[in-house]
């Protein structure tokens, strides 16, 4: 029988993912988890050729995080970041997924794949009641803008514009872990706002 998802997805739900690399230790990456289709697939897309694209191809699994740790969602999306074990002690629920390549293409000059996430395995490390943080998810936001500066198909303006209006939010209604990891977010992107 296969295993469950923690968590009803919708929209598109930000995650963390860790895949094995070639040099057996788990690559971290930020991974959009699209809500459920038609046929009930949960899908993601890789864009680019990047480790977890090279890992779900030659691995055909990875693990599927839910964090609240804003530093993970940076080191993840604009850092390299390599772990000994799967599942970060930050995760309040993880999933072990197979993948199964769906479409792949290309948009602006960046290849993409699109997968299915097939849950094999799930566990569920705490339960927490929910809150709304808005520095919390200016972060998560500006990790998106981060990771396309540089990507042909969006504009570099609008994405530095896009940056500054959420450090704004970090710096007005984030604590002290989203101001942290902001600043983090900051030494990694090679650019200027």
């Amino acid at each position: 029988m296969a295993a469950e998802w923690p968590a009803e997805l919708a929209g598109v739900t930000e995650s963390v993912v860790t895949t094995l690399g070639p040099n057996e230790l788990y690559n971290v990456a930020a991974l959009g988890l699209a809500e459920p289709d038609d046929e009930g697939r949960v899908t993601a897309t890789t864009w680019g050729r990047t480790r977890t694209w090279r890992n779900f191809g030659e691995r055909g699994e990875g693990y599927v995080q839910f964090t609240r740790d804003p530093m993970d969602f940076v080191e993840a999306a604009l850092s390299v970041r390599e772990e000994s074990e799967p599942v970060l002690a930050s995760a309040d629920a993880w999933v072990r997924v197979g993948v199964e390549r769906l479409d792949e293409g290309e948009d602006g000059g960046t290849q993409w794949v699109e997968w299915a996430l097939v849950p094999e395995e799930s566990e569920t490390e705490r339960r927490v009641v929910p809150t709304t943080n808005r520095g919390h998810a200016a972060v998560v936001e500006a990790t998106v803008a981060a990771s396309r500066l540089d990507v042909l198909a969006y504009d570099r303006e609008t994405m530095l514009d896009r940056l500054r209006y959420f450090e704004s939010v970090v710096e007005t209604a984030g604590s002290e872990r989203e101001r942290a990891a902001f600043d983090r977010l900051r030494e990694l992107v090679d650019a200027e706002w």
